[in-house]
């Protein structure tokens, strides 16, 4: 017999050496790097079912049971429902995170695998091994999963091709599959004793079996049998609509499902109206089609037996039998909930509405599912008599065997019994602390095996629908539309929530002012809004308005602001218009920047005048792929963490699709591992940056890139090949300069024109800024003076005079003039 053991194939012999060692392998499991569901979900996108169906077949199935198999299993491996399961279960893709849950206090919590994890399928539920395997991984436990004799081998199988599209092999080091028969006691004695929990499919007899064998003090997680039934008032159980699609439910899997109606019950005392009811509904399972499976000769004796004692009944008036070819109505006028003996055979009784409990909860931990038709004020009522007896599920006829995504099953979540929940409280040392993990791990996901996307193709990446839109500032093209679901923006919100945590923003003191610019469909204001609305910040969302300063330093005196969220080119001029005002105020001790590129001397200058004690980039942000990165407090400049928890990075050559060294400069490539609006995989974003190598002070482990500009900041002119934020550190580390610097280009008669913008006011001379450009970058100087190719010219304007995105007010770095551009 073969067994799949943590990516191998193992004989009888093998396993029986390596049973003992499952205490050994859950430590190393359990004490190793935590497995991210999402690399379970990128595994099972990849799964190609339809290789399985000769491993269904040996099983007995037949083609219509082979397809409706496969069928389901597509869909609960589907990411949109593993997704789906694992926020409704677990509140997030990524429960194990040790994280807030109240950013005010530094208390953390997380779904934690209980782990190692037993699983005792059944034979008659070909899907059940797979899906309970999956939800094992989903919480992270080491799986083992005991399949029942008769499994062709198709559990271990679709498991083994899960595990081999993961390369990290995480998913394999958590998979073991053994077939053998529960009647080998000693190897269910070793696997059960081993576990710490133990899922369980089958019978009563079954379930004890195991929980005799299991060791105290582990959880056994029965998945037993059930009942289920439906309920009919008598303003419904004449309704010909009603019957038909009851008796839909009666025929669907021939009643094989746990949801499946065994009794028909009927708010009635009155025998003749049972009888009655049973005759029309006999005629109505008349009408339906053959058996989609035939019963065994076990079950036709059980049926045959069902059936005569019934009609020997008949003779005390207790019972009335109708049968036809494919189906078997048993009218029976005692009220006690009892099982059919399926295949189409139904029973029917009276159950008055107030007997429901006294009939009902001594069945109590076997009910499932009712069916109820009854008018609107009678569902309400009697929906919650039948949950208060135990009942599990309530929907209408004809949708008894459904369900919706995200559905409890048997009245949990399966998830959350797979897991713990822990908690760790601790003191103000962790107060800027969004995440444990942070300061334990370093880790990417892997990136999936594609080509890398450009920035120009942003727009052909959104191929599903999606609930809200933001358009691009522009500062780097023509603005374009990202696409995000609410799940997106609900999970991205609450990273952007952490990045502002870890940069110093306090949620408990801080008076925030939300000063980005809001409306153009534009992200930056409703993102920082969303963001602190998670902390429970204090906020006064004013918006950035370039007419509206004067009130809006009014407005941050008034309400005692002592912290902006804004561009820094807005609270630049903000200062320069209103300095007295607000340094008479003396209150703004914060600023948290996002967009544009803030001078050292800008905010030295902020610092030194205005008493600001903390001016630091608020997030690493884009339109189109959300929140990236972070600044801790130790970190300084352009340098940020990554949120790996969301994106993969790549930093690769300027030339070529190759890793860069340690260090180097290259373009950053994101690949965004929970977005559903547009899928960004291998996703060039525009923007260039290099690791930083070395733990960082504040404990992170997280990996740290500076941001070296926008590509489109390097630009060719004049046969040169020229960075906007060269222009700018020359003029900075001269003159100190701290305003707004522009770049425009034109063309000439004699060749190409480069146009340096400076702000009036607080700029050199335009002649000696001239001069200083010439002497310290030698590209320019060559194309000037040598080459004769390109002429200089600056000019100190207004700060209103410089070009901006119409959309975001943000400064643009580089202006093209050129009818064709120089690549």
């Amino acid at each position: 017999m073969r067994h799949f053991w943590q990516g191998e194939w193992v004989d009888d012999d093998s396993v029986a050496h390596r049973l003992d060692t499952l205490e050994d392998r859950t430590q190393q499991v359990v004490t190793g790097p935590r497995l991210s569901p999402l690399v379970v979900l990128a595994a099972a996108e990849q799964l190609v079912l339809d290789d399985h169906r000769g491993a269904l077949a040996a099983w007995g199935l037949d083609e219509l049971e082979i397809e409706e198999t496969l069928e389901a299993l597509r869909h609960a491996l589907s990411r949109p429902e593993l997704e789906r399961k694992l926020k409704r279960e677990l509140g997030n893709l990524d429960p194990a995170r040790m994280v807030r849950y109240d950013f005010r206090t530094p208390t953390y919590e997380a779904w934690v695998p209980l782990g190692l994890l037993t699983h005792v399928t059944a034979g008659n539920a070909p899907a059940a091994g797979v899906l309970s395997a999956v939800e094992g991984l989903l919480s992270g436990n080491l799986n083992v999963i005991k399949v029942a004799s008769d499994d062709s081998g198709f559990t271990a199988e679709v498991l083994a091709a899960l595990a081999a599209h993961d390369h990290t092999g995480q998913i394999a080091a958590r998979l073991i599959v053994l077939h053998f028969s529960s009647s080998r006691t000693d190897w269910m004695t070793r696997v059960l004793g081993a576990a710490d929990a133990v899922a369980v499919w089958g019978g009563e007899e079954a379930i004890n079996g195991v929980t005799e064998l299991t060791r105290p003090g582990a959880r056994v997680i029965d998945w037993g049998p059930k009942l289920s039934f439906a309920y009919l008032t008598r303003d419904s159980w004449s309704d010909v609509d009603t019957l038909h699609a009851l008796a839909a439910d009666v025929c669907a899997l021939e009643q094989q499902a746990c949801s499946s109606p065994q009794v028909i019950y009927l708010d009635t005392e009155e025998p003749a109206q049972v009888f009655a009811f049973a005759e029309r509904f006999a005629a109505v399972l008349e009408l339906t089609g053959p058996l989609t499976r035939e019963p065994s000769q076990a079950e036709w004796a059980e049926i045959t037996n069902t059936v005569v004692v019934a009609q020997l009944e008949e003779h005390l008036g207790l019972t009335k039998v109708h049968t036809g070819d494919r189906w078997r109505v048993l009218a029976d006028v005692r009220p006690a909930l009892r099982t059919s003996p399926l295949y189409r055979t139904v029973w029917v009784k009276p159950l008055p509405r107030k007997q429901i409990t006294s009939v009902l909860r001594p069945m109590r931990r076997y009910l499932q599912t009712v069916g109820l038709a009854a008018d609107r004020p009678d569902v309400a009522t009697l929906a919650r008599s039948f949950v208060s007896v135990g009942v599990q599920r309530i929907t209408t006829p004809g949708s008894m065997l459904g369900g919706y995504s995200g559905e409890p099953h048997d009245g949990v979540y399966a998830l959350q019994r797979y897991s713990n929940r822990v908690s760790v409280q601790l003191d103000d040392r962790f107060a800027f602390d969004a995440a444990l993990d942070d300061l334990a791990e370093s880790r990417q996901l892997p990136v999936p095996a594609v080509p890398v996307t450009p920035k120009s193709d942003f727009e052909t990446l959104q191929d599903r629908p999606a609930d809200v839109y933001f358009r691009s500032g522009g500062s780097s093209g023509a603005p374009k539309l990202s696409a995000y679901t609410w799940a997106d923006w609900d999970e991205q919100m609450w990273v952007g929530a952490e990045a502002l945590l870890a940069t110093g923003l306090d949620p408990r003191h801080d008076r925030i002012m939300n000063l980005f610019f809001n409306g153009h469909m534009y992200a930056s204001f409703v993102s920082f809004f969303s963001a602190l609305e998670r902390m429970n910040a204090v906020q006064f969302p004013m918006g950035g308005e370039w007419g509206q300063l004067e009130a809006i330093a009014q407005a941050i005196v008034d309400n005692r602001v002592d912290t902006l969220l804004t561009a820094p080119s807005f609270v630049q001029r903000l200062f320069a218009e209103h300095g007295d005002l607000l340094k008479e105020y003396g209150g703004i001790r914060k600023i948290f920047y996002a967009g544009e590129h803030f001078g050292a001397q800008a905010i030295a200058r902020l610092r030194d005048e205005f008493g600001v004690e903390t001016i630091r980039s608020a997030a690493y942000a884009t339109v189109d792929a959300g929140p990236v990165g972070y600044q801790c407090q130790a970190s300084s400049g352009k340098v940020h963490h990554l949120f790996t928890g969301l994106h993969t990075l790549e930093i690769l050559d300027p030339s070529s699709d190759r890793p860069v060294s340690a260090g180097e400069p290259g373009r950053l490539v994101f690949t965004t591992h929970t977005r559903r609006g547009q899928r960004l995989e291998r996703y060039e974003i525009g923007d260039l940056g290099r690791w930083i190598t070395g733990d960082c002070p504040c404990g992170r482990r997280t990996p740290r890139f500076e941001l070296l500009g926008r590509t489109g900041d390097v630009f060719r002119a004049a046969a040169q090949t020229l960075n906007y934020r060269r222009f700018l550190t020359i003029l900075e580390d001269e003159y100190s300069y701290a305003g707004a610097l522009q770049i425009e280009l034109n063309e000439s008669s004699t060749g190409e024109e480069l146009v340096v913008r400076l702000e009036c006011g607080r700029a050199p001379e335009p002649a000696a800024s001239h001069v200083t450009l010439l002497s310290r970058y030698a590209e320019v100087a060559e194309a000037v003076e040598q080459d004769e190719l390109l002429s200089v010219r600056v000019e100190n304007v207004p700060l209103s005079d410089f070009l901006r995105t119409k959309s975001s007010g943000k400064l643009i770095a580089v202006v093209d003039h050129r009818s064709s551009r120089s690549v």
